[in-house]
């Protein structure tokens, strides 16, 4: 037969299988996001230099030759960004979680440390803890931050008349992604007549993600937490941490 060359047995099956997931999770990382386009560039130069080793085409197989000398470290500065954020998710896995508990403890401490003092300042917050799902395409709309989680530095990015207080806070495992970020508003009417801007987008990024998101009023310091298009508000200060807890186990 044509192709009585080829062996296929069940190495090669399993081979094919963690490649083929590996470029379904980069996909699913990058999708919604402007890396997205830099991917399907990639992938188109991908097949360029398939074709050009194919027949032959010695310009074309030198240029390409040369570019992966040194395209992996450009890559590398390209989507620091993206590899860190992917780094996070992978923490973020069931599997893992195990082996990662002491940064869940990292977040629960510095998160609710900084909400109980913005509630007790009646400075208006808005912190959306990431889990599995990606919130990078929302992270875009705000700006970097990538520093490591503490609660100073959450009570310093939601202080009144600074640049970055307006809009969201976005945590992503241990560390600070972005903040003033704009995050989409509910669209269940009810919550939309009851609550302001800061609920509604809480509710909203809660609805079409797994977050778990912290509002802080600043006109009443009511602590509230969004978690699956269901807002829970004015949680007890003495509650909270508890209450935290529980939505992060989720």
């Amino acid at each position: 037969m044509l192709f009585d060359f080829i062996q296929f047995g069940i190495k090669d099956l399993i081979d094919v299988l963690v490649v083929s997931f590996i470029i379904y999770q980069v996909f699913k990382l990058t999708r919604g996001t402007r890396s997205a386009q830099i991917i399907i560039g990639l992938i188109l130069l991908v097949f360029i230099a398939f074709f050009s080793y194919w027949f032959q085409l010695e310009g074309l197989t030198w240029l390409f030759s040369t570019l992966a000398t040194f395209g992996i470290i450009v890559l590398v500065v390209v989507f620091q960004p993206e590899l860190r954020g992917a780094l996070a998710h992978i923490g973020q896995n069931r599997l893992v979680r195990i082996f990662v508990r002491l940064e869940q403890k990292k977040i629960l401490d510095e998160v609710s440390r900084a909400t109980l003092r913005l509630a007790e300042l009646s400075h208006g917050g808005l912190i959306v803890i990431e889990r599995r799902t990606g919130l990078r395409n929302f992270s875009e709309t705000g700006k970097a931050i990538d520093a490591d989680l503490s609660w100073e530095l959450l009570v310093t990015l939601f202080t009144p008349y600074t640049p970055l207080h307006d809009g969201a806070v976005i945590v992503s495992g241990d560390f600070v992604s972005a903040a003033a970020a704009s995050l989409p508003l509910t669209s269940n009417q009810r919550y939309r007549k009851l609550f302001g801007m800061r609920h509604k987008a809480a509710i909203g990024v809660s609805e079409v993600s797994d977050a778990v998101v912290i509002v802080v009023s600043e006109e009443t310091g009511q602590v509230s937490i969004a978690y699956a298009g269901v807002l829970e508000s004015d949680i007890p200060r003495p509650e909270f941490k508890d209450k935290l807890a529980e939505y992060l186990k989720k």
